[in-house]
């Protein structure tokens, strides 16, 4: 089951929408670049890799509905695209870097590509950004499968799953692979306040797949830790830069817990979520509407008036961090110059 792909027939971005999960899964197609952008700004489509596919459709999906009738022209709709997209989510860095990676497969088709060269190479580069997701997060997956041992317990925070890629997952790509091994596997799912990824998601997932999970309050973690319920921490990021991995609001509190009652804090996430050109103080992290914390639905759980704080995601200081797992080996913070 994949998270995104093209629809040839409509010229269009099919997704699972995942606000709709856990009480039913219904896919959608999305015809504009508007309407992915709000498909992405609303979590349709969420997750690192699957929001870098969605980049590259975005450029596919602009260069096969501009009405532009030459090369120069339709390059001009593809390019001011790409940067709406862009700043749909400006935190997480895989989003830019699907587009960019589509933009330069245009690029380079040169000056005497035709118009319809030009959307071939840009849905080209999309799918291949797509198919690459699933390989790569199967061999994520198999290289951190070491790091657990029969019978571990894993405490996992947001979704990092299959509906956060394209498929596979990333931390829970490391638990499928590892119980694909044979050793059996349990996992602690925080519910992820405010939109609940890890009740809806991940809870879902690991239920589909009949790996045991135990849904608990954001607020357990310390408690199930301290009483040795836990034995590893995984989960995925939105970004890495040089000295921190940026992820869910709730990340860095989870860390510096394990960090407390001394369980080993893993990080899953593929290559492309690396900017080791940046810091943690360069990195905006995107706030989102007050009303995910004000409301529940249709349900007010503050007054309307009170203010409200709400980052999408925090920011984990690498030196709390055990070790990153990537398609391309098992990295301890000290050795990320390697992977520049």
């Amino acid at each position: 089951m994949r998270t995104i792909w093209w629809d040839d027939e409509k010229k269009a971005v099919g997704m699972i929408d995942q606000t709709l999960l856990p009480e039913r899964l219904e896919d959608i197609l999305v015809g504009s670049v508007g309407e992915l952008c709000e498909a992405i700004q609303s979590l349709r489509v969420r997750g690192a890799p699957a929001l870098g596919a969605a980049g590259g459709y975005g450029v596919a999906l602009a260069a096969a509905r501009s009405a532009a009738t030459n090369p120069a022209a339709l390059l001009h709709d593809v390019r001011e695209a790409a940067g709406v997209i862009r700043a749909a989510r400006p935190t997480a860095v895989n989003l830019s870097w699907g587009v960019d990676r589509a933009v330069k497969a245009v690029d380079e088709m040169g000056g005497s590509a035709g118009v319809e060269e030009i959307r071939a190479a840009a849905l080209a580069a999309a799918e291949l950004i797509a198919g690459e997701d699933v390989s790569i997060n199967r061999a994520l997956g198999d290289r951190g499968a070491r790091l657990l041992e029969d019978g571990d317990v894993v405490l996992t925070h947001c979704n990092a799953g299959r509906l956060a890629c394209v498929g596979w997952g990333t931390a829970l790509g490391v638990i499928r692979s590892a119980v694909a091994e044979g050793k059996k596997i349990s996992v602690y799912s925080c519910e992820t306040r405010p939109l609940h990824q890890g009740s809806r998601l991940t809870a879902w997932e690991l239920s589909e797949d009949n790996i045991p999970v135990t849904l608990i309050c954001d607020s357990m973690a310390g408690m199930v830790m301290r009483q040795g319920k836990i034995d590893k921490v995984i989960v995925g990021a939105d970004r890495i830069t040089r000295d921190a991995v940026f992820n869910k609001i709730g990340t860095y509190t989870h860390a510096v817990l394990a960090r407390a009652h001394g369980i080993p804090f893993y990080v899953a996430a593929p290559i492309s979520t690396f900017d080791l050109a940046h810091s943690e103080k360069e990195v905006e992290i995107e706030e989102r509407d007050a009303d995910e914390i004000r409301r529940l639905g249709e349900r007010q759980l503050a007054p309307p008036g009170v203010e409200v704080y709400n980052p999408a995601f925090d920011a984990t200081p690498l030196d709390l961090v055990t070790a990153i797992i990537t398609e391309r080996g098992i990295f301890r913070p000290p050795e990320m110059a390697d992977l520049g």
